[in-house]
């Protein structure tokens, strides 16, 4: 039986919402820090409770800018979990509203891991900047585009204009990072709104066709080839085409769609190293059959592109 004052009982009835408990038990035993470093504070913004919140910081005092092991403070935890109600109580009471958590995330970054436009509007409304990047170099346009609303980013847009003029320390941007995970919706407002280059190149040469085509995103590809005029035989810095990269990443209906679709040479060769998509396909143990078959040879001295029966 836990004892009064033990701190996984407290954050257990914070996370309830047992604020009564919480009372008697904080009388007798004081404040508490749980095994990562979390203070009731940061318990109660993860979970949503605001009157809580409101308790611990109004009766005891508590440090609204207290940081858990990972630098997080109960700003991040309502932030990320999309608590408006907690969040805007933080800030309220003086929050800092880009105070930053391990690897530089402000408490904005994490609202855009979420889809709560409210959240997003509250913090930025309360100062957050939106052109802050964290270690890697993404800022919080760039996070928005992963999760891929439309909404979120046309108010960013509206907000910070310049917002998607960003690369990350490795020259992806977001339009990247939206076809990569395949956001259509968010990868048409990008198109429509922001003036990226054409064949926009990261450090590896891959463009945002490529990052598509490698991931099975081909309703992505089409539309970047159809309103970006994207270049399908493109080549990465290892003179490795579109149709290495969906090869070696097994995605069948991306090489039909190369090769059937477009008519890109099934024999051609990745520069560096000489190899044609079927021996991209053809790496031991790890490649679905379909896409080897899919390039596989007619004889043995000539290659052929197969049509699958489905």
């Amino acid at each position: 039986m836990a004892l009064p004052g033990d701190p996984r009982r407290l954050c257990r009835l914070v996370q309830e919402g047992q604020l009564r408990a919480l009372q008697e038990e904080l009388e007798a035993a004081g404040g508490c820090q749980g095994p990562a470093g979390d203070t009731l504070l940061h318990c109660a913004a993860r979970h949503g409770r605001q009157n809580i919140l409101a308790y611990l910081v109004e009766a005891w005092s508590m440090d609204i800018e207290a940081a858990n092991r990972d630098y997080k403070r109960p700003l991040h935890e309502a932030a990320s979990m999309g608590h408006r109600n907690c969040v805007l109580y933080l800030l309220d009471r003086g929050a800092a509203v880009d105070s930053l958590k391990k690897a530089d995330w402000t408490p904005l970054m994490m609202a855009c891991t979420r889809k709560n436009l409210e959240v997003i509007q509250d913090l930025v409304e309360h100062g957050a900047n939106p052109l802050l990047k964290n270690k890697d170099g993404w800022n919080s346009f760039h996070i928005a585009s992963r999760e891929g609303d439309p909404v979120i980013l046309r108010y960013l847009l509206t907000v910070c204009p310049d917002a998607w003029k960003t690369e990350s320390k490795i020259r992806r941007t977001p339009l990247h990072t939206a076809a990569m995970h395949g956001c259509f919706e968010a990868v048409q407002e990008l198109l429509d709104r922001c003036d990226y280059a054409p064949d926009c190149r990261d450090n590896c040469g891959v463009t945002p066709f490529m990052d598509a085509i490698q991931c099975g995103h081909v309703h992505i590809a089409m539309l970047l080839l159809e309103k970006h005029k994207a270049c399908p035989s493109a080549e990465d810095s290892l003179g490795a085409q579109a149709l290495h990269r969906a090869a070696v990443t097994g995605q069948d209906e991306a090489v039909r769609f190369l090769v059937s679709g477009l008519g890109i040479d099934v024999d051609v060769r990745a520069k560096s190293t000489q190899l044609t998509a079927l021996l991209y396909a053809a790496k031991p143990c790890i490649w679905p059959v379909q896409v080897s078959t899919w390039l596989a040879p007619s004889s043995c001295c000539s290659w052929d592109w197969r049509i699958l029966q489905t």
